[in-house]
């Protein structure tokens, strides 16, 4: 029995004539412990996707399956990183974690929560900020905040929602790796989506194409056959990497034409001719 599945899942917005499918006949399976990369363009329904899997929004047609069983609502059991931070403002980084950690361990201590809470802000390097409230951080902060907060539930899944792409490349290399570091422990099933086929094949053990939307639908597995750990500077010099990377980002290229071929409309245009003269420009010639 897979750990996530989702059968012939079909997901629309609008009503009438002002209904979009967004996703179309969706069908993954994620074995337990698997870590796997969603990649597509902007727009493809890729957060949707997460959100169906998280239970923040259900299919219209099929179902999402988590451990043989559907998914009717958002749970501790599935951790989210969103692209956006999703901070409470009023909380200082020490609550903003505090209140995911109590609420997931309700019957542990006050000293077990609160070294629970230090331990992994220390991880993603803000012990200096733990005081201090979002406003008060960078954009980088706030997103290894929003990471610190999902991990430290010690979710049995993590789903990621482009959680790193706005960050500088730096604090982006650091996360990927702490993110690895704590899957790695235990190996937690792990959805990453991401618009970044490098971090894609760095990250994960398969790599699944999303056709551009409307009526999305997953495109051919890659999988990753790059030993772990992985060392991005050795895998600039790999030939399995290079290969696989070609091979995926070819794959996209060709959708993505495919895709605006078939969005070329045509259009009539209405026969208008131009009116030369008007009692507007008469007047401005005759000096009126």
């Amino acid at each position: 029995m897979a750990h996530i599945e989702l059968r012939n899942v079909t997901k629309a917005y609008g009503t009438g004539e002002n209904r979009i499918e967004v996703l179309k006949n969706i069908n993954l399976k994620i074995e337990e412990g698997e870590f796997i990369a969603i990649v597509g363009f902007s727009g493809s329904g890729k957060t949707t996707l997460i959100k169906l899997i998280s239970g923040l929004e259900f299919p219209d047609e099929g179902e999402v399956l988590y451990k043989g069983e559907p998914v009717t609502g958002p749970s501790h059991e599935r951790g989210v990183i969103f692209q956006n931070y999703s901070l409470l403002p009023w909380l200082t980084v020490r609550n903003n974690v505090g209140m995911a950690v109590k609420e997931k361990f309700k019957d542990w201590s006050k000293d077990k929560i609160g070294a629970r809470i230090e331990n992994y802000v220390k991880m993603v390097g803000l012990s200096h900020a733990i005081n201090k409230l979002p406003k008060a951080l960078s954009g980088g902060m706030r997103q290894r905040v929003s990471v610190t907060r999902a991990l430290a539930m010690n979710p049995e899944v993590i789903l990621m929602d482009e959680p790193l792409s706005a960050l500088d490349a730096l604090t982006r290399g650091t996360l990927q790796d702490e993110i690895l570091s704590i899957w790695s422990k235990d190996k937690r099933t792990a959805l990453l989506i991401t618009n970044d086929v490098d971090e894609g094949i760095y990250m994960a053990d398969r790599i699944i194409p999303l056709k551009p939307g409307p009526k999305a639908t997953l495109g051919p597995e890659f999988i990753v056959n790059l030993e772990r750990p992985r060392d991005k500077t050795e895998l600039n010099n790999n030939d399995n990497f290079k290969k696989l990377r070609n091979s995926i980002l070819e794959y996209l290229i060709q959708i993505g034409k495919e895709r605006a071929s078939e969005s070329k409309n045509t259009y009539t245009l209405p026969n208008l001719k131009p009116i030369l003269k008007t009692k507007l420009f008469q007047g401005v010639k005759a000096g009126v």
